[in-house]
């Protein structure tokens, strides 16, 4: 009787290391265009492209002509008719270069998940199940380009900045795309150590952790869209208060939350302090399995918090305020790496 060979686990479950490897090269861009788009915010250069050219805005102005062709079309928009009115076009060079890098930035990631995304598609090395998970990160990865514009075009209208509600929902998109590279990564490195390993599930306490996250990142950017953090530059009293007496307070109580740049900044200041004790609890739960993963995570929000602080106090200083920006999205994928271990399966 003749015998068949049967597919050994290897030949079944596609080549998760390489896909792996790919989707932390992707978030690492993710990574950079999360703190180009800080300095673009601080550098106020947000709305110096008045446009949005999907395919030929790639292409910058190569000549005089369309550099004057450029600096005609702000000329039209709220910021430069209320704030920077008489701007040189060596001004405009300055803060176009900011927005077209963002922008420029956001295509090479669209590129980078597609075009190998299709290849490991045609060379079925795509385990099972993790097919509709790939197509749903390039879905999302397209629709935050739809996002950014929907923000810049809030700052378009009427009013000399960008919405910051909708500057939230556009940060904390891209932290949820790259919190979603890290996550399935991890998935795939377990499946290529075991081919039965099962991906790692979202525990109750992990929700619960990352959702105190997510408001305070949310909070993080209403103090960026609100410019609020020019409001107090004194830790940990505000002035010489706890909270300042005299702040004018909105009728709708709720809204001083979202709307009131004080109250903002007071938020952001004491959800930080419910933020750290969450994730030293995180911490703690990953630390027995997992030492690195547990010093990771402390370090990461231990030196986001030390940033804040020290942003505050040097008055919105560029550099490090950029680099509090740059270290929320460590905290970030800190916090993703802890919620996965501790919500790994065991092999059936």
């Amino acid at each position: 009787m003749t015998s068949v060979a049967l597919p050994q686990p290897s030949e079944t479950i596609g080549r998760p290391r390489a896909i792996a490897w790919w989707l932390l090269g992707v978030a690492a861009l993710v990574f950079v265009m999360v703190v180009v788009g800080g300095i673009t915010r601080l550098t106020e250069s947000g709305l110096s492209m008045v446009r949005w050219e999907p395919i030929s805005g790639i292409i910058p102005p190569l000549n005089a002509e369309q550099w004057e062709a450029e600096l005609e079309a702000y000329r039209t928009s709220p910021e430069y008719q209320q704030i920077n009115r008489g701007m040189s076009m060596a001004e405009f060079q300055a803060i176009f270069f900011w927005e077209y890098v963002h922008r420029v930035l956001g295509r090479l990631i669209g590129l980078a998940f597609a075009i190998p995304l299709a290849w490991f598609w045609i060379k079925k090395a795509i385990p099972t199940g993790y097919h509709f998970r790939l197509v749903a990160l390039l879905a999302l990865g397209g629709f935050q380009g739809a996002i950014g514009w929907w923000m810049v075009a809030s700052g378009l209208v009427d009013r000399p900045d960008v919405s910051h509600i909708r500057l939230a929902v556009h940060l904390m998109t891209a932290l949820f795309i790259l919190g979603g590279l890290v996550w399935t990564a991890l998935d795939l490195f377990a499946l290529d150590r075991n081919a039965e390993a099962q991906p790692a599930r979202m525990t109750g306490f992990s929700l619960g952790v990352l959702l105190v996250l997510a408001i305070q990142i949310m909070l993080g950017a209403f103090v960026a869209g609100l410019k609020a953090g020019y409001a107090f530059a004194t830790w940990p009293l505000m002035g010489n208060e706890f909270f300042p007496a005299n702040t004018p307070m909105l009728e709708t109580a709720w809204r001083n939350l979202v709307d009131n740049p004080i109250v903002v900044q007071f938020a952001h200041r004491w959800w930080a302090v419910v933020t750290v004790i969450a994730l030293v609890w995180m911490a703690r739960k990953v630390r027995k399995e997992h030492r690195m993963a547990s010093v990771a995570i402390h370090t990461a929000f231990g030196t986001q918090f030390l940033l804040g602080i020290a942003t505050l106090l040097s008055g919105m200083n560029i550099v490090i305020a950029t680099s509090h920006q740059a270290v929320g999205a460590l905290v970030v994928i800190t916090a993703a790496w802890g919620a996965h271990l501790i919500g790994r399966r065991e092999p059936a």
